[in-house]
């Protein structure tokens, strides 16, 4: 079942179930992929589709800190529950692990020596991850600590 359908099938349960929030936030996701085919003139396929879950998580990560920091608790409560809707439609995440082999993989893989490689260990790494929901800010400082 393709997201858009997915989607489309939960839209309908939440609104059975009257979850107004759930219901908000895959009408969010719906708005997105709708734009998406409106913009490039085709269905987003599946890479596009993690592309643009992962720009509406981090949208709502970067929404909660900004409460948190203005002291508005309960909007940052309510963005992280829409959160963990979002995220629910993306790939597990890497574990540490993961993130580890395949920075070990990569570095060994490219024969990274410095610093100056690190591009080329971090696409390597991102390549080996593929198909997993990967932090890349974390991919990136883990890439930084293993480099010399």
């Amino acid at each position: 079942m393709s997201l858009a359908e997915r989607i489309q099938k939960d839209m309908v349960e939440a609104m059975k179930a009257k979850q107004e929030l759930r219901l908000s936030v895959v009408r969010a996701i719906k708005t997105a992929l709708l734009k998406y085919k409106a913009d490039n003139m085709k269905d987003a396929d599946e890479a596009a589709e993690q592309a643009l879950l992962k720009t509406l998580a981090k949208q709502r990560l970067d929404s909660m800190e900004q409460f948190k920091n203005a002291g508005r608790n309960e909007l940052a409560d309510k963005e992280a529950a829409e959160l963990v809707i979002i995220e629910s439609y993306l790939p597990q995440k890497a574990s540490a692990e993961d993130l580890e082999a395949a920075v070990a993989a990569a570095i060994a893989e490219t024969g990274a020596t410095g610093k100056a490689q690190m591009g080329l260990v971090m696409k390597a790494a991102q390549a080996q991850l593929a198909g997993k929901n990967v932090d890349g800010k974390a991919l990136s400082e883990l890439v930084k600590a293993k480099l010399p």
